[in-house]
């Protein structure tokens, strides 16, 4: 591989590693709005952290 080629390479990598990382923001904030998500995550958690406790 030609350095040329590998410096096109790490680039097209970083900015495919960008676009992941957008992408997860969006879903992220996606989740964080949903109130019916949320209030079954927190649902989830307590009765995770009651089998831990009864455990």
């Amino acid at each position: 591989m030609s350095r040329s080629e590998a410096i096109r390479k790490s680039i097209l990598d970083a900015a495919a590693a960008l676009r992941r990382n957008e992408a997860l923001r969006a879903e992220v904030a996606a989740l964080e709005a949903d109130e019916v998500d949320r209030r079954e995550m927190q649902e989830v958690a307590s009765l995770m952290e009651s089998l831990r406790a009864e455990g």
